[in-house]
């Protein structure tokens, strides 16, 4: 079967939303992730700011699609997932970008940002890159709203996912996310990633770049405690100690949220209480992001807050 049928009855994601995303650009041919089959991209460029077995020393060659088929409300890069923001780029201008990044940059993989409602473009170029004679990792940075099915061809064509599982709670889900089957969706996803690929491949080893497996992500949310202790309870209870987790302080407020807690940062007491239950699970990979009182929203040199309006959105600001 060609692959790119799959955009003239779209069923990428777990919304089915059976769109032919084919027939233009009118707002009825476009999918929930609110692109055509047009592919479109916001950003290529390494990337400084993944755990360290993803970014390494040079970085992770990073490819942020414009779109999103989940659409989270909170999310900090809405200028691409709610706003549009992106070029049209063709397949082969893509690939001049991705030889720039492993040739001149060094990167250490190849990492698609949220590809899956343009699946059939990126298993097209995975498939050029390997011809071409890459021995890179291929990164699938993904919701963790995925479908199964999907997955089941998306394993052919990369390495490493690092999926988040983002709610325990189907109203939260729903709340924010539009998607009141998230926790369980997000579960059997991660399922077929583990089946695939493993967990991540350097987890028992200290300083090297990983080349197989799976990272799942937890962000914790304002005022959401109970919902990062209740994730983390059912990650543990289905996947074991030996899950390499990566659990994350960096949400900042961008879009004004109906619910006051979201539009604040989370505070420690909120990070120290999820960040103690994880301990006390006995996680044995965990990587964690301590929020730093005085970097804001940054981490070192990068800020976690991109600004995908700027040429070199990760960049230090001024």
């Amino acid at each position: 079967m060609d692959l790119f049928e799959y955009y003239k009855n779209c069923r990428l994601c777990p919304r089915d939303c059976g769109v032919n995303r084919t027939n233009g650009k009118e707002s009825n041919h476009l999918g929930l992730c609110g692109e055509t089959h047009e592919l479109r991209v916001a950003y290529v460029g390494p990337h400084f700011g993944e755990e360290p077995p993803i970014s390494g020393k040079n970085g992770s060659g990073t490819v942020f699609f414009s779109g999103c088929s989940l659409k989270c409300s909170f999310c900090q890069n809405y200028q691409i997932t709610h706003q549009g923001l992106g070029v049209s780029t063709g397949l082969g201008q893509l690939m001049q970008k991705l030889k720039k990044m492993i040739h001149v940059h060094q990167v250490h993989n190849i990492n698609f940002v949220t590809p899956d409602h343009f699946f059939p473009h990126v298993f097209r170029l995975v498939s050029v890159l390997r011809d071409s004679g890459l021995d890179l990792p291929i990164v699938y940075n993904l919701s963790g709203y995925q479908s199964v099915a999907l997955l089941k061809i998306a394993g052919d064509y990369n390495d490493i996912y690092l999926p988040d599982y983002k709610y325990s709670e189907p109203s939260l889900a729903a709340g924010l996310s539009r998607c009141p089957d998230y926790p369980q969706k997000a579960i059997e996803a991660i399922y077929e990633m583990v089946r695939q690929k493993g967990f991540l491949d350097t987890c028992s080893k200290d300083n090297e770049i990983a080349r197989r497996g799976v990272l799942v992500r937890h962000l914790i949310l304002p005022g959401k405690v109970k919902n990062s202790i209740d994730a983390l309870t059912s990650l543990f209870v289905e996947f074991g100690s030996g899950l390499p987790v990566s659990l994350m302080s960096q949400y900042h407020p961008v879009l004004r949220q109906k619910d006051r807690d979201l539009n604040r940062f989370i505070s420690s007491d909120e990070f120290e209480r999820v960040y103690s239950h994880a301990m006390d699970l006995g996680f044995e990979n965990l990587f964690i992001q301590f929020p730093d009182k005085g970097a804001g929203c940054r981490v070192g040199n990068f800020p976690f807050l991109p600004d995908f309006r700027r040429t070199e959105p990760f960049s230090p600001l001024e």
